[in-house]
């Protein structure tokens, strides 16, 4: 752990450093996950009761009704779990046409842009893989929230006032959320006790409600009210998946993503074409450094959204896209003079939390989940509170890879990050058909490794932009995670289009417009630029501990004991 401490941005955050670690972006999920570990739980447990209260306390990113990704250090092996929902089996191209005429994408909002929610299925399983304490404990925190109510914090209160002009005539929001019949102020006390009846009945059946029983079976009933098309077989059908995760050795450490229908493979290609290059020797904030990290990102887009959507209807593999002599003739595209336009598509915004735990026994958790936009679909069923996701929306109606059919699942942003160095020669790659879990659970895992660090970055497309700029400062640089996380920010849109933070060097934003950069300065941080949890492994977990950074563009801490 041979970083400079000395934070040279503005923030106001300090690194944490403990023996067990949870870190997220609302202090009440936090301290819930901590509450875990005081219990007698590990780091699966906490982030299970931290993801349940972020639900209730960042409802404009995540809800009842979302989807999740976790990557799980173990102690021994790193696991991969994809909790993203499938299309219910109604969903067909001619569906969307018959019921949208002269419509070319699919609907935005609505129960029509609702996939079969995920998360839930991913924190039982979690829960009866690796957990340690009852399920019904870990939602107690949660359940108590929901039920007392909670401040209103800045950022959060921001983003829901923001949100109600689009959404407060929507099934159920504004019963849910504008109880006051306006968007709740900072401070202001909010209570969801639909929320907390869906979190006592996830409790007491280990969260088979939502998939089969009496949740189910009112998320259908109000579907069906509000021009839906799901049925109980749609939920009854659904069941999480372990995967294999995909790797990328980057500067003597090993980057770690979950494997597609997710975006995680981008942070993966773009760290791989950076390692042809001797980023170091380029400063930290200067224009040569951030160009070249906005060309190498380019380039990973291009390839992603051309080629990447749920396995079965890829074409090419992900060790294709990884593979490192074709990455190193992609590096050669690069021109350190100027900036080009590699194809990449046009990115859409999302609304997303990202939690990261570990304990002292040396499990971690990394671990994401999202409504995609701000608030999902909109739709909240009332009887539970389940605020439903928006992810249908991220089909196409064309015919390619992403085309909308019964059951599938749409390309995801969502994505959680590990990083570790290689103690042997990893697994190889999944080959085609091992990305939906067949095969024994060992053969989905990776060992032979030491943890180094969980980590993430949410905000849709800037999530692998994340992942691989805070790495470069960590791995590069030798920046601490607290200062590689406060650091400004770029987000590539498309073409040549740029988003800068307010806070990025006067001179390095110049000299990128000079190269031909189209950039925008913007002073919203909380999509457009991300925000990150990172808990780095200090040394030996029952001695060193672990040092964690929360990302202060969110209202978040990082707590431990």
């Amino acid at each position: 752990m041979n970083f400079n401490f000395n934070n040279p941005y503005p923030t106001t955050r300090i690194p944490v450093f403990a023996r067990n670690v949870v870190s997220t972006s609302h202090p009440l999920a936090s301290t819930a996950g901590l509450r875990m570990r005081i219990l007698g739980g590990n780091a699966v447990d906490a982030a299970i009761a931290a993801a349940a209260v972020m639900t209730l306390v960042e409802p404009v990113s995540n809800g009842l009704g979302s989807d999740a990704f976790a990557l799980i250090w173990d102690g021994k092996e790193l696991h991969g779990l994809n909790a993203s929902g499938c299309a219910p089996l109604a969903w067909t191209p001619e569906y969307f046409k018959r019921k949208y005429p002269g419509g070319t994408a699919l609907p935005k909002r609505g129960m029509d842009t609702v996939t079969v929610p995920g998360a839930v299925a991913g924190w039982t399983a979690m829960s009866e893989r690796f957990g340690k304490l009852p399920f019904a404990e870990l939602m107690q925190p949660a359940i108590e929230i929901a039920e007392r109510g909670y401040l209103i914090t800045p950022v959060v209160q921001q983003k829901w006032e923001a949100a109600t002009p689009e959404l407060q005539a929507l099934p159920g929001f504004a019963n849910a959320f504008l109880p006051w019949g306006r968007a709740p102020q900072v401070g202001e006390l909010f209570q969801f006790t639909a929320a907390a009846k869906g979190l006592r009945a996830l409790a007491a059946t280990k969260g088979r409600a939502m998939y089969g029983g009496e949740i189910a079976e009112a998320i259908c009933r109000f579907s069906q009210a509000n021009s839906g098309s799901h049925t109980l077989q749609d939920f009854a059908n659904y069941q999480p998946e372990w995967v294999k995760p995909l790797s990328k050795n980057y500067r003597g450490h090993t980057l770690h993503e979950i494997p597609p229908n997710g975006q995680g493979i981008a942070a993966l290609i773009a760290v791989g074409i950076l390692d042809k290059f001797d980023v170091a020797s380029l400063t930290v904030d200067g224009v040569d450094s951030q160009h070249l990290q906005i060309e190498a990102m380019k380039l990973a887009f291009a390839d992603v959204y051309k080629f990447v959507a749920e396995p079965s209807s890829m074409n090419v593999t992900p060790e294709q896209m990884l593979d490192d002599a074709y990455l190193a003739s992609r590096a050669k595209l690069i021109d350190m003079k100027k900036a080009q336009d590699f194809g990449a598509g046009n990115p859409v915004k999302g609304g997303t939390i990202y939690l990261s735990t570990a304990d002292e026994d040396g499990m971690m958790v990394s671990f994401i989940q999202s409504n995609y936009m701000g608030f999902g679909s909109g739709c909240v069923e009332p009887d539970y509170g389940i605020s439903l996701q928006n992810r249908g929306h991220g089909f196409s109606l064309d015919e390619g890879i992403n085309q909308v059919a019964p059951g599938k699942r749409p390309f995801h942003t969502i994505i959680p990050a590990f990083l570790s160095k290689p103690k042997a020669i990893l697994h190889p790659l999944p080959q085609a058909g091992e990305g939906r879990g067949e095969g024994s659970p060992s053969a989905l895992t990776i060992s032979n490794i030491e943890p180094v660090m969980s980590y993430g970055v949410m905000g849709a497309n800037m999530q692998p932009q994340g992942h691989m700029q805070t790495l470069v400062r960590m791995l590069d640089y030798g920046q601490s995670p607290q200062a590689a996380c406060c650091a400004p920010r770029w987000r590539y849109n498309a073409g040549f289009e740029i988003n800068v933070e307010a806070g990025m060097n006067v001179a390095t934003v110049q000299g990128l417009a000079e190269r031909g950069h189209r950039m925008e300065v913007i002073n919203d941080s909380y999509q457009d630029f991300g925000a990150g949890q990172f808990i780095w492994l200090a040394g030996d977990a029952k001695v060193e501990g672990y040092v964690a950074a929360s990302d202060s563009r969110r209202d978040g801490q990082a707590v431990g004991y």
